[in-house]
């Protein structure tokens, strides 16, 4: 299995880094917060670490952590606007619940 974008994401994150000299793609991970136990962290790749496991999606290089990668495994990401607020949706088939406000998850 691996991580996948959809053509909106795709866009969004190609076009961010072209125009970036110092970033080698975008980097998906988790950290524990919130009410259901996980978030989903999302930030442009500037290395890729020993620990990694890279992806490759619409010519993007997926950077995630080995530890973040069972909750990730098989994950969508999608990038929408709403009204004047854009935003990246994650597609999750590992999650079991989410809590209300929609921040936070659990696998």
């Amino acid at each position: 299995m691996s991580i996948s974008l959809t053509d909106s994401a795709a866009k969004r994150v190609s076009d961010y880094l072209a125009k970036q000299d110092d970033t080698v793609g975008l980097r998906l991970g988790v950290r524990k917060t919130g009410c259901s136990g996980f978030a989903y962290h999302v930030e442009y790749a500037k290395e890729i670490k020993d620990s990694d496991i890279t992806f490759e999606d619409h010519g993007i290089t997926l950077v995630v952590d080995h530890d973040a990668l069972p909750m990730l495994q098989g994950m969508q990401v999608d990038f929408v606007k709403q009204g004047l607020n854009e935003v990246f949706k994650f597609r999750n088939p590992n999650v079991k619940e989410e809590c209300g406000c929609g921040e936070s998850f659990t696998v």
